[in-house]
């Protein structure tokens, strides 16, 4: 007997925890921040805006968050981009320096001079992408700086 995609899709739910296999949505890729980027990622997730370029917050943890759908995604604690370099621009929105990237659904924004880094990704729907920063200022900016843009 043939399994059906609503059971094969059940059951995948269930492997995966969670994730949103089936819905079409992406799982998200925790970072596992340690020493000052985990306590500056405390701090920042702790202070999250119930509202990012006007959709509501919709789940977070101790390093994800995630806003509308399709979702604005704030991952702290995340690795340097491969492609900053020390000459790369840096944008200051409120304070916060960032270095963006356009990706295929829109941009993705990484702090720069912070004791841990913190990603942004931003879809194309939200136009201008970086408006999403400005909400986010205020909660990025307990993420401690080490170096601050140039």
């Amino acid at each position: 007997m043939p399994i059906h995609h609503a059971t094969r899709c059940a059951a995948l739910l269930a492997v995966l925890a969670g994730t949103a296999a089936c819905s079409g949505q992406q799982p998200i890729a925790h970072p596992s921040p340690s020493g000052s980027a985990a306590a500056g990622c405390q701090a920042v997730m702790a202070d999250l805006p119930q509202t990012v370029a006007g959709v509501g917050l919709e789940d977070h943890d101790t390093t994800v968050a995630t806003w509308g759908d399709p979702r604005i995604v704030l991952r702290c604690g995340v690795d340097k981009p491969s492609a900053l370099e020390p000459t790369s621009r840096c944008d200051v929105i409120n304070d916060v320096g960032w270095f963006a990237e356009q990706i295929e659904e829109g941009w993705r924004f990484t702090t720069i001079g912070r004791a841990g880094n913190i990603e942004v990704s931003v879809p194309a729907m939200y136009a201008p992408e970086a408006d999403a920063l400005v909400d986010l200022s205020t909660a990025v900016k307990k993420m401690p700086v080490v170096r601050p843009c140039q």
